[in-house]
């Protein structure tokens, strides 16, 4: 058996069980929610949320914005190859989908609100999953970027109607 990674911190956390019946009252036999366990280190948000940095409407946002992110299928959407020819009654694929535009546009809304500068930060901290610390090189650094996620995050979670504070 290998040895444990170090790198694996898990933390108990309560989340929404999915075999709740709503037709039955909640008691011990039918909970609305149940413990589960988390990696704190799964990304950057999921760590700073752990530690406090973030509130749920900052988490929510990033993981709104992380879901269009890997929608739209990382840095975007591939262009039409129309030198390609498909061979073997192999089936032509759409490039890009319905759903991989409306991830884009609203990304372009992102992009619009923080501007070049914060859209790049919040990308690589909650679309690419670096690290702060991946990012950049002094601890000064580091907490202005952690400021500046932290703004990012509130103007995406207004413009969302997540916020839950002001």
């Amino acid at each position: 058996m290998p040895a444990p990674s170090k790198k694996l911190k898990l933390r108990p956390v309560l989340v929404e069980n999915p075999f709740h019946s709503r037709a039955h009252l909640a008691d011990t036999t039918n909970p609305r929610d149940v413990v589960a366990m988390m990696n704190v280190r799964e990304s950057a948000i999921t760590t700073m949320a752990a530690r406090g940095v973030l509130d749920a409407a900052q988490v929510a946002a990033a993981t709104r914005f992380r879901a269009l992110w890997e929608a739209m299928g990382g840095k975007g959407a591939g262009a039409i190859d129309y030198g390609r020819e498909h061979v073997d009654g192999g089936k032509a694929r759409d490039p890009i989908t319905e759903r991989e535009v409306n991830a884009g546009k609203e990304l372009a809304r992102c992009r619009a609100l923080l501007g070049v500068r914060m859209y790049g930060l919040v990308s690589a901290v909650c679309g690419e999953g670096f690290a702060l610390t991946e990012l950049l090189a002094s601890k000064r650094e580091r907490l202005t970027a952690a400021d500046m996620l932290r703004m990012g995050l509130d103007d995406l979670a207004a413009m969302w109607r997540l916020a839950t504070r002001r």
